[in-house]
């Protein structure tokens, strides 16, 4: 910041007066034009007439005068060319790199004047070369080495590890399988995050999908540790499964879909979707309708929102599309009015607009966005969710043909579909959250029969290993020497564990059960790890599918030749940094 002052009064026109000992006297100032003196009160009001009536113009015409006090501009900083030293260039290497593999950047925008422009103009050094292609491809790799060792050490760490996969189709037509581990840490936090997206040859053989889970396993030293495999419910996957020595836990969302799909067939919804989604694409490709709609929605008092079409591919986006069309179906016939052609399509009528109501309302405790959390536990949610749609299916007489037929429909297909699901893994999972362990969701028939099975796996853990005295009190060693009523019986410590688990008081369903288990492992030693194993499992392979939503973003079709093994570092990448966010 540079520091200047001024030595008068009205750009210099005027001066204090001096005093013959040289000492200036501010109460009187003197024109330097005519040389009168005026007494000075801090006002210039004085000053500026008499410049006005006695010297007109001067007062306009610029007089040199030293520059006031002024902070510099950004440019002004910039232009001084500093030399960015080696530390910060290393800095700078290393952020450009991390950015470029998070947010799914191509390598070569590293070559953009814009972005060499920007960072100059940041770091104050005009002259700083931006790093090349190849340097960023180099730090991306070693980024990933970096990443990987950290995960291989985490997963080291684990008493048990779960995998979940999903296939995905690029759009240069290759087959890639995406495998994500899943665990709970010894300070009770989930993690999920991408163990590889792997180039496959083939796709529907269950013989392969099983040599690559194991493979990817014995890459990652988990072998040993994997409990569960989550996969959809291609029949493929659930033969790969069962070739593999782990548990197998299908995708619920996918069963959920799919009995949806086959109570709206049923019940003859289909017509009426079909003509929903007609509707709704007209909108999406009428550029008359699509501006006419918004402004129909502003002179309702509704908020302006665009219609949603419905995809197969993506859960809930029928309910969203029907109930986004229920709430703006005055703006969609008004905009239908005013633009009529000949490839309009029809308004819904009343009697459908009543149907997609209905089916609004047996859409709504629709569960898949519940149970395709991967930040949260969700394995313990599938059976009380499942018992609630049970519940809500339930036929009464007040419900139109339709309505009836969809409910029947929906409950006789996803009962079979539960059957097919690990319901003993299901079982205790549930047991083993505080939330849910009353087991309201299961028929009292069946509850002790999971508790016997929990104090069966629990006197299977290794008893923990307790501090001992060296040499212990001889009446201690005594109490040896008395007989025993249970030298045939085994120890019933694991028993009463599991009995005071069972009489602890249900926490709220908004409480964490990860947070109960970090306050209350030291209470249960043979059932904290049990609960580790049990509540990591994902309901469903949302999370997988998530993976390849990232590897979408990758995979353009400019970049369409990248290698199977750059493919795999940018994907891992970008889910591990933004696990850590």
């Amino acid at each position: 910041m540079e520091r200047k002052r001024s030595t008068g009064l009205l750009n210099g026109l005027f001066n204090y007066k001096k005093l013959p000992d040289g000492s200036v006297d501010k109460s009187k100032v003197k024109c330097n034009l005519c040389q009168k003196e005026f007494n000075y009160h801090r006002s210039t009001s004085t000053l500026s007439y008499h410049l006005h009536a006695k010297h007109p113009g001067a007062a306009d015409t610029p007089q040199p005068s030293e520059p006031q006090l002024r902070q510099n501009t950004i440019l002004e900083c910039g232009s001084r060319r500093r030399p960015v030293d080696e530390s910060t260039s290393k800095k700078l290497t290393k952020a450009v790199a991390k950015w470029v593999a998070t947010d799914c950047r191509p390598v070569n925008i590293v070559e953009d004047p814009g972005l060499r422009d920007v960072i100059r103009l940041a770091c104050s050094d005009q002259a700083y070369t931006l790093l090349s292609r190849g340097t960023v491809v180099t730090r991306i790799q070693e980024l990933y080495e970096t990443e990987k060792e950290a995960k291989m050490d985490l997963l080291q760490n684990a008493n048990g590890v779960v995998l979940s996969e999903d296939h995905w189709t690029s759009v240069s037509n290759q087959y890639y399988l995406g495998v994500m581990a899943h665990h709970i840490d010894i300070d009770w936090k989930l993690h999920s995050f991408a163990l590889t997206v792997r180039h496959t040859e083939e796709q529907h053989f269950a013989r392969t999908c099983a040599q690559h889970f194991s493979e990817i396993a014995e890459q990652w030293n988990v072998a040993g540790k994997v409990t569960t495999i989550g996969t959809d419910s291609a029949r493929n996957m659930t033969a790969a499964a069962r070739l593999l020595p782990y548990e197998h836990m299908p995708c619920i969302a996918h069963s959920l879909q799919r009995s949806i799909t086959m109570a709206i067939r049923d019940s003859g919804l289909e017509n009426v979707l079909a003509k929903c989604c007609k509707l709704v694409g007209h909108f999406k490709h009428s550029p008359a309708n699509a501006a006419e709609l918004p402004r129909q929605q502003e002179e309702s008092g509704q908020q302006q929102e665009p219609l949603i079409q419905d995809v197969s591919t993506r859960w809930n986006s029928t309910l969203s599309m029907i109930t986004r069309l229920l709430r703006n179906k005055d703006a969609v016939r008004a905009a239908l009015e005013l633009h009529q052609q000949r490839s309009t399509p029809a308004m819904l009528t009343n009697a459908e607009l009543e149907k997609i109501e209905k089916l609004e309302i047996l859409l709504e405790p629709y569960v898949t966005e519940l149970l395709g959390g991967e930040q949260y536990i969700s394995c313990s949610v599938v059976l009380p969710a499942l018992c609630h749609l049970f519940r809500v299916m339930e036929g009464s007489d007040d419900d139109p043909g339709y309505v009836i037929r969809f409910k029947a429909a929906f409950t006789s297909d996803l009962s079979k579909r539960k059957e097919n699901t690990n319901v003993q893994w299901l079982k205790v999972a549930t047991t083993l959250d505080p939330r849910f362990k009353d087991l309201k969701c299961l028929p009292r028939s069946e509850r002790e029969g999971v508790w016997k099975s929990i104090k069966e796996e629990s006197s299977q853990q290794p008893e923990p290993q307790r501090e001992t005295e060296p040499f212990p009190p001889k009446k201690k060693m005594n109490l040896l020497l008395a007989a025993s009523d249970s030298d045939e019986e085994g120890d019933p410590a694991f028993d009463i564990s599991v009995d005071r688990y069972r009489g602890e008081p249900s926490i709220s369903i908004e409480d964490c059960p990860l947070k109960w288990w970090s306050g209350h492992v030291g209470a249960y030693p043979s059932l904290a790890p049990l609960a580790q194993k049990y509540l990591a499992t994902p309901a469903t392979t949302v999370p997988c599918e998530r993976l390849f939503s990232l590897s979408g973003h990758i995979l353009q079709k400019k970049r369409a030749a990248l290698s199977t093994d750059n493919v795999t570092r940018l994907v891992c990448i970008s889910s591990w940094l933004k696990e850590k966010k």
